[in-house]
């Protein structure tokens, strides 16, 4: 073997996934294609062993149904969980006694002491803990963040995100899971998860949070429909507008920030298409951004898992810090669960708070 052909084989990061359901798609096909430089899919596992081998046989590697068999037999040096979002704690928990990097889907837990307990045996197996929020790595996601380091807006006014995507009921009948308080919750946790933490990312602290939700559409335990408004430190105010009930199709993923000096929106159905860019105080290439920074993926779940994957892979690599780890993610679960103790008290919920009502990760039965 020569020695280039060593050091490759050598830097080769070997990803297993954990979970074969509907967003597996979208992971095995990047690992498993080779779309990701530095990084091979190496196995596939889930409790439902005919899921895993249809998954594992486009691919060329082994299938299991047990994660830890598969562990213990294939020696990755990074599992994906893509379980059951009420079962991310769980997995993730066991899955760090291997001693291997981890990375979950969003969002990372349901319940706040989860995501403290997975920080904490990630931290005891000592290993990384990454979560999924691909679309901070949007193309034009990434252009609004240097404005705003920059300083360019000046002072914010008003950030807003809106989601507004059809999930019709065939959706949530695909699993028994979908739509529970227990295990998934609703637009806001599910769907709306990425575009939460893209405007706590954008606009900073959240100071409290006011919320309505309804169920319109679809039976289910948890909501379709939710609009919150945020009061942010700085001063600045924000909307929260989601919902699976658009019909017949996917609308809007999008995001706008207003300051006294400028104002941007993202639109697109996934975060992808800038559609805004206006400053007082323009610069040379401010004219080509609305064409430069533009990106037109196949579906919602857009282009920034890829680029994901890449920080992942250069993070473990370099040992230097990586974008969204465990404290992130638990930062946007404790908005999302702010959110949940407003609609069940009626109330303006102050941040950095100790959820009393919020129903999420809870069995309904408890619920009630």
């Amino acid at each position: 073997m020569a020695l280039n052909e060593k050091q490759e084989h050598r830097d080769m990061l070997r990803f297993a996934l954990v979970g074969c359901g509907r967003i597996s798609v979208r992971h095995s096909q990047l690992l498993g294609e080779n779309a990701i430089t530095g990084a091979k899919l190496a196995a596939v596992c889930d409790i439902d062993i005919n899921k895993a081998k249809a998954t594992a046989a486009k691919y060329g590697v082994p299938a299991y149904a047990d994660m830890n068999e598969m562990m213990e037999r294939e020696s990755p040096d990074v599992a994906v969980i893509l379980t059951e979002s009420g079962n991310h704690a769980r997995d993730a928990i066991a899955l760090a006694r291997h001693g291997k990097h981890l990375i979950v889907e969003k969002p990372m837990a349901l319940t706040l002491a989860d995501a403290d307990a997975m920080i904490r045996a990630c931290d005891v197996a000592g290993i990384k803990l990454f979560i999924v929020k691909q679309n901070r790595f949007n193309v034009p996601v990434v252009k609004l963040r240097e404005a705003l380091v920059a300083g360019r807006f000046g002072k914010i006014v008003m950030g807003t995100v809106r989601v507004r995507w059809c999930r019709p009921q065939s959706y949530y009948d695909q699993d028994t899971w979908r739509g529970t308080w227990a295990l998934d919750g609703g637009v806001l946790t599910n769907q709306a998860s990425h575009h939460v933490d893209l405007l706590e990312w954008m606009m900073g602290d959240v100071e409290s949070v006011f919320a309505m939700t309804r169920t319109a559409l679809v039976n289910i335990e948890a909501e379709d429909t939710a609009v919150v408004a945020l009061r942010f430190t700085n001063g600045a105010l924000g909307i929260i507008e989601a919902t699976t009930a658009a019909r017949p199709k996917d609308l809007e993923g999008s995001i706008s920030i207003l300051g006294e000096k400028g104002s941007v929106e993202i639109g697109g159905f996934a975060v992808n298409q800038m559609k805004v860019w206006n400053f007082v105080e323009p610069r040379p290439d401010d004219a080509e951004v609305l064409t430069k920074f533009s990106v037109n993926p196949p579906n919602v779940y857009g282009f920034g898992h890829q680029a994901y994957y890449e920080h992942v892979v250069e993070s473990i690599n370099s040992g230097r810090q990586h974008l969204v780890d465990g404290l992130q993610g638990r930062k946007s679960l404790e908005l999302i669960s702010a959110i949940y103790e407003s609609v069940e008290t009626g109330q303006e919920v102050p941040l950095r708070f100790r959820p009393q009502r919020c129903r999420l990760g809870r069995p309904s039965e408890i619920a009630a």
